[in-house]
């Protein structure tokens, strides 16, 4: 009975590992990573190519925070890693969008004008 409720302590204790998460802020074309839990900023860097891509490591969630301060989108592309992939067209005025648990791959386009028809 013993090695029973250890057994079971030791999977409960599997089951809740801590996830990490990491933060992305996008505003205009600056992309700035930093530290969720210590709100230090680790890189700096320019969006200069169509798509700025983020990896998202095992149990790892990512916060992205979109501060384009006019109203704008952003396409958006998550990629799993059986290759499969998800697009979406994100409003990017002021929003905090968070991925589910990784590993991801997320791919980050420009801010684009928003056409409302």
């Amino acid at each position: 009975m013993k090695h029973l409720s250890l057994i079971v302590m030791v999977l409960i204790g599997l089951q809740l590992q801590a996830q990490d998460t990491i933060c992305t802020y996008f505003t205009g074309k600056d992309v700035y990573e930093f530290d969720y839990k210590m709100d230090t900023v680790m890189t700096y860097d320019l969006q200069t190519t169509k798509y700025y891509e983020v990896k998202v490591g095992y149990r790892q969630v990512l916060c992205m925070d979109f501060s384009d301060h006019k109203s704008r989108i952003r396409k958006v592309i998550v990629t799993w890693p059986d290759g499969t992939q998800a697009t979406e067209n994100l409003d990017s005025k002021d929003n905090v969008y968070f991925t589910g648990m990784g590993p991801l791959t997320i791919q980050v386009g420009r801010p684009r004008i928003m056409i409302r028809l």
